[in-house]
C-alpha cells in the first residue's frame, strides 16, 4: 500500500521560524517532524511514499535522501501553489495508481496502528475511512459524529462544548479507495475537511471514522511543538531517538556545547549549539546553532539557527529565529 503525505503547508502559526524552512523539518527530539512520519510508515511496513510539497519544496531533499538510504521508495509532487489537503490528493493521483492508499497529514505525530484503520476500511467497504483522535475541548475543532457501526453521520464546525455530540475530531490519517479521487476537480484549491467529506455524506458515499487512543499530536504551533518535544523526552511518545527517556531526558546532538556549569532538563539542544556557563533550559529546542548567552534563563522556548539569547536574562514562551522574535 502506498502512502501519501501532506506537506505543503505554509506553517503561519509557526513564524518565523517557518519562513525558512516547512514546519515538518522543525525537530522534535533533534530528528525533523517527517522523518518520524517515515519511522512510522517502516515500523509497520509501508514501503512505498508519496511525499506531497509545495512551500520551500526543495528543504525536503535531504530528508528524503536519508529515508530512502532505510528504504522507502519516494515520490515527490510540487504544487506550484498550494491546493489545499483534497487539491494536493488530486495533484499526486498520477503516482498513486489505481489501489487503495494511505493519506497522512504531514505535521501529525503518532504511533496509531495503521494496520488496525486499514482492516476496519475493509471490513466495512468502505470508500473512505478517516481515523479520529479524542480532546478535552472539541469546541476549537470541527467533530464527526458517527453510527455505531463507525458510517459518519455529518462534520460539524467548532460546536459550543456543551453542544458537541462527541469529542472525537478529525486526526488527519485517512485510508482511501481511488474513487474518491474522482470527486475532487483537477487543479482547483480543494480542502478535503470543508468541502471533499461533508460532499461525500451529502452523497451518501461510504464513508467511515475509526476512533483512536493512541498518542496524536498537530505540531503546528509553538506550544504544540514544545508538548511534543516534552513527550519524546519523557517517553510518552515512543522513538529511538531518545533511547532513554524519562522526566528530565534531553536530546542533545554529538557536537553541541554545554559548559559544565548549565543546567539542561527536558530540552533537545541541536548540532552546534551552544548553552554557556551558568545558564538554565527549560522544556525548551535550540535548533542547530543557537545559543544561549552566560547566565540566561530560557523556559519553554524555541530558538531558531543561529539565534542568541542575551546574557543574564530570563526568556519564557519566545520563539526566536536570527533577530526576529516573537511571543508564543
Amino acid at each position: 500500500m502506498k502512502a501519501l503525505i501532506l506537506a505543503g503547508g505554509f506553517g503561519t502559526r509557526l513564524r518565523p521560524l517557518t519562513e525558512t524552512r516547512p514546519k515538518h523539518l522543525l525537530p522534535i527530539a533533534n530528528r525533523p517532524h517527517v522523518e518520524h512520519v517515515f519511522d512510522l510508515l517502516l515500523a509497520q511496513d509501508v514501503r512505498e511514499v508519496v511525499l506531497a510539497t509545495s512551500y520551500l519544496a526543495h528543504h525536503f531533499d535531504r530528508v528524503v535522501e536519508r529515508a530512502a538510504q532505510r528504504g522507502l521508495e519516494f515520490r515527490v509532487t510540487r504544487e506550484e501553489e498550494p491546493l489545499g489537503t483534497a487539491g494536493a490528493m488530486k495533484h499526486a493521483a498520477s503516482e498513486l495508481g489505481e489501489d487503495r492508499f494511505l493519506v497522512l497529514n504531514g505535521d501529525i505525530l503518532t504511533d496509531v496502528d495503521l494496520g488496525s484503520v486499514v482492516r476496519f476500511h475493509e471490513d466495512r467497504e468502505a470508500e473512505l475511512t478517516i481515523l479520529l483522535t479524542p480532546v478535552e475541548d472539541p469546541s476549537a475543532f470541527g467533530v464527526v459524529p458517527t453510527d455505531e457501526d463507525g458510517r459518519i453521520r455529518a462534520f460539524i464546525e467548532k460546536p459550543p462544548r456543551e453542544e458537541a455530540p462527541t469529542n472525537l475530531i478529525n486526526a488527519g490519517i485517512y485510508v482511501l479507495e481511488p474513487s474518491i479521487l474522482n470527486r475532487i476537480p483537477e487543479g482547483e484549491v480543494w480542502s478535503a475537511e470543508r468541502q471533499l467529506f461533508p460532499g461525500l455524506v451529502e452523497e451518501g458515499a461510504a464513508l467511515y471514522a475509526l476512533g483512536t487512543d493512541a498518542y496524536w499530536m498537530d505540531i503546528g504551533t509553538p506550544q504544540k511543538l514544545l508538548e511534543a518535544n516534552r513527550d519524546a523526552l519523557a517517553g510518552r511518545f515512543k522513538t529511538d531517538a531518545v533511547p532513554h527517556p524519562g522526566p528530565t531526558a534531553n536530546a542533545i546532538a554529538a557536537d553541541a556545547k554545554v559548559a559544565p556549569g548549565a543546567t539542561v532538563t527536558s530540552s533537545s539542544i541541536g548540532a552546534g549549539a551552544v548553552v554557556e556557563e551558568g545558564c538554565v533550559v527549560e522544556g525548551s529546542i535550540l535548533l542547530p546553532l543557537a545559543r544561549v548567552l552566560r547566565g540566561a534563563r530560557v523556559n519553554g522556548c524555541i530558538l531558531g539557527e543561529g539565534s542568541a539569547v542575551s546574557e543574564l536574562k530570563v526568556w519564557e514562551e519566545t520563539v526566536a529565529d536570527g533577530h526576529e522574535m516573537a511571543a508564543t
